[in-house]
């Protein structure tokens, strides 16, 4: 290391400063960590290639490094999509143990009045177990229509759509505006940046120490500002 021979134990060493070589080859130096926000539109897999040949999400990015998606959202489905090469970071992200909140805002069929919220929010069962989300928010209705805000921990497949087709409106657009403490903001469809050092900072704090499980009352409104949630 640094031109000197060294045998196990050997002392720490930081790639991005020391020149480490193994059998008179150097290592290359650890690739930049990205952290992209993307505002994911319809039409779009969100993998990183697709067998059928549907446009994947990657194609909207432009970084020079591989990036991978953290977690998925369903190709009719847009907003909030996380994008990065931070492996460990994204393991803890999707780790049900966080609860990490997501916020989604559904167009559905029919008229939900706020006297229907409490039966949104007692939950129900779905074919994969019970299913109840941390808050719900009517945000409005019309033309046979409704609008409704909710915020849920798991990130089990289609869990939206199947929550609300199981009360009886089916979702006709679905919208994810808040992934932990990251925010959709006014990033147009399509767009991407890179997160600020600060919001990396909130994402790695939101999911370390203490189990997140209790964070939040059902109920209670997805745009609170407590805390690190969607």
């Amino acid at each position: 290391m640094n031109g000197v021979a060294v045998q196990p134990p050997a002392p720490p060493a930081d790639p991005d400063v020391d020149v480490i070589e193994v059998d008179g080859r150097r290592l290359p130096p650890r690739e930049a960590t990205r952290y992209l926000l993307l505002n994911k539109p319809r039409g779009y897999v969100t993998t990183l290639a697709d067998p059928h040949g549907r446009p994947v999400v990657t194609d909207l990015v432009s970084e020079g490094v591989r990036l991978h998606p953290v977690g998925r959202l369903d190709w009719d489905v847009e907003g909030v999509l996380l994008l990065t090469n931070d492996g460990t970071l994204t393991h803890r992200l999707l780790h049900p143990r966080y609860a990490l909140p997501r916020v989604y805002e559904a167009r559905v069929e029919g008229r939900v009045t706020r006297a229907d919220l409490a039966r949104w929010r007692r939950g129900t069962v779905l074919a994969d177990g019970p299913a109840r989300p941390q808050r719900v928010e009517l945000l409005g209705s019309g033309g046979g229509e409704s609008r409704l805000a909710l915020t849920f921990t798991e990130g089990r497949k289609h869990e939206v759509k199947r929550y609300c087709e199981a009360l009886g409106h089916r979702v006709v657009a679905l919208r994810r505006v808040a992934f932990g403490p990251i925010r959709l903001g006014g990033l147009a469809s399509g767009a991407t940046r890179r997160l600020t050092t600060d919001e990396v900072r909130a994402l790695r704090a939101a999911v370390t120490g203490e189990p997140a499980a209790a964070r939040g009352r059902p109920g209670s409104s997805p745009c609170s500002p407590a805390g690190p949630s969607l």
